[in-house]
């Protein structure tokens, strides 16, 4: 299930955040500490997350803290999926 999460978000992040389809994001690629993600498109994936795992996050979680990485995500949506 994991995988697939990554898999998932990594193609969300790639195509539709960074306009780049092809590009490859490794699930321990600093998101948002290395600039790859603004705070704009932070908001979005947030949204992402949450139509596409049904699962619940808080404003406060939108930080480098807990998105930093597709790694940290899925461990988030697992976690907030009961797994």
């Amino acid at each position: 299930m994991t995988t697939e999460i990554r898999s998932a978000l990594a193609q969300y992040i790639a195509k539709e955040i960074l306009q780049q389809p092809k590009r490859v994001i490794a699930p321990t690629t600093p998101l948002i500490s290395s600039g790859l993600i603004d705070s704009f498109h932070l908001v979005d994936l947030g949204l992402y997350v949450e139509d596409t795992f049904g699962v619940h996050l808080d404003d406060t979680e939108l930080n480098r803290d807990t998105f930093d990485t597709i790694e940290q995500l899925t461990a988030l949506i697992v976690e907030r999926q009961g797994g």
